[in-house]
């Protein structure tokens, strides 16, 4: 169930797109995000440099919640921990340039869930879909509720999906910019595994994700980014069997494309 949108007590959340140019999907990006039901939120928008027509493109759907910078910077999670510097409000998630909310209420659900201060974080799950299709679902990654030892399982939840609580970034820091495809799932094994956050899984699909992102658009760069998971967990003196985390990865893959027309479990 989404939050009370008329409760001034709700969580205010900020939500970070980061950008560099994506004039190709970032209209649909912006309409998903205006669209929802859910209004104590602030979108703040990291820009790269963009020199094609992504800023003339933000500038045409103007938002009094919006926050637009634009410069270069040292590529996409530097531009995440901008965003993370400048958001004022009690959650941080992203939505990446060239995904869409699942539904009109993906914001309200996360902040229903957050409205409990039990929990420091959520997350949920993710469809991948066709980066010219978007209602073509491609691969189903559906989470579950973590427990400890899951990364040294190659088990990460959806970073898309993955809302914390301000507070956190700044008791546990932000990504770490040695890992140049992982940073991602190393925050979030800091978070989860090491920092030991309170999280709760939210047992149903919140973003649509097209396919051929940063880490995903080819084999080197899938087997580059795991490689660094693997590192993050020595790094973290987390106990791993290499052989058992790509066994593992490999059977959740499959899942992922098996599972891909279900909306459920």
């Amino acid at each position: 169930m989404a939050a009370d949108t008329a409760n001034p007590s709700s969580p205010r959340i900020s939500l970070i797109t980061v950008c560099w140019n994506v004039e190709q999907t970032i209209a649909d990006t912006l309409r998903s995000i205006d669209a929802q039901t859910y209004r104590n939120f602030e979108h703040i928008i990291i820009d790269g440099g963009s020199s094609d027509s992504t800023l003339a493109i933000i500038a045409s759907a103007p938002a009094d919640n919006r926050c637009v910078v634009s410069e270069r910077d040292g590529g996409i999670y530097e531009a995440m921990n901008k965003g993370i510097g400048l958001a004022s409000g009690d959650i941080i998630g992203f939505l990446n340039a060239d995904d869409t909310f699942e539904s009109n209420d993906s914001l309200g659900t996360v902040a229903a869930a957050l409205d409990d201060e039990a929990y420091d974080g959520c997350y949920g799950d993710l469809v991948y879909v066709s980066n010219r299709h978007i209602d073509r679902k491609v691969r189903y990654w559906k989470s579950r509720a973590f427990k400890p030892g899951f990364f040294a399982r190659g088990w990460c939840p959806p970073h898309p999906t993955f809302y914390v609580r301000r507070n956190i970034y700044e008791r546990f820091g932000r990504f770490d910019l040695r890992y140049r495809l992982a940073a991602d799932v190393e925050l979030m094994m800091r978070f989860l595994e090491v920092a030991r956050i309170r999280t709760i899984y939210i047992p149903q699909v919140l973003v649509r994700m097209r396919l051929g992102g940063a880490t995903n658009k080819n084999v080197q760069n899938i087997s580059r980014q795991n490689k660094e998971v693997l590192r993050a967990l020595a790094d973290h003196g987390l106990k791993v069997s290499t052989s058992m985390f790509w066994a593992f990865k490999i059977v959740n893959r499959l899942g992922q494309f098996l599972r891909r027309n279900r909306s459920q479990d």
